[in-house]
Order: structure tokens, then C-alpha cells, then sequence
């Protein structure tokens, strides 16, 4: 019994290293495919937010232009002449 005892439980052993990937040519192709469409989203999003810029700018600029209140304007107009004349001498 004291042998079992003294016995530890065995570890598993490490596996060995992988052996160094060799150079696979038909990888390369699909490595330059996603690039390229890396490439073509990344312009199309620049694209796109440069329209939005531009969007902003024009909605900042109409912001800045001094507001016109039609409404006073045609009260104005609508004025009614005082019902009593004022007598000149």
C-alpha cells in the first residue's frame, strides 16, 4: 500500500513542436483577394463619409445664415390704417 501511495499520478507529455509551415504559393492568392477587398471597402467607407461631410458642411452653413421671419414682415402689411386722421394745420 505505501508504494501506491508514493506513486504520483503520471502527467501527459507535451506535444512536440509543429514542424515550420512551408511556403504555400496557392495562400498567397487568397491573401492578396482579401487585401484587395480590404482595400476597395476601406475606399468605398471614405467615400462615403466624405459625402457626409459634405452634407454637414452645407446644413452648418445654412445654420449660419441669419433667419428671415416672414411671418412680421406680412403682419406688417396686413396693418390696417388707424381709423382716426390726424388733422394737419
Amino acid at each position: 500500500m505505501a508504494e501506491e501511495e508514493e506513486e504520483e499520478p503520471k502527467l501527459p507529455q507535451p506535444s512536440p513542436d509543429p514542424p515550420p509551415l512551408t511556403f504555400d504559393p496557392s495562400r498567397m492568392i487568397g491573401i492578396i483577394k482579401r487585401k484587395a477587398l480590404i482595400k476597395d471597402l476601406a475606399a468605398a467607407y471614405h467615400a462615403q463619409c466624405l459625402s457626409y461631410c459634405q452634407q454637414i458642411l452645407e446644413l452648418q452653413s445654412n445654420w449660419d445664415e441669419p433667419f428671415i421671419d416672414v411671418t412680421e414682415d406680412s403682419r406688417k402689411e396686413r396693418a390696417r390704417p388707424s381709423k382716426r386722421t390726424k388733422k394737419l394745420r
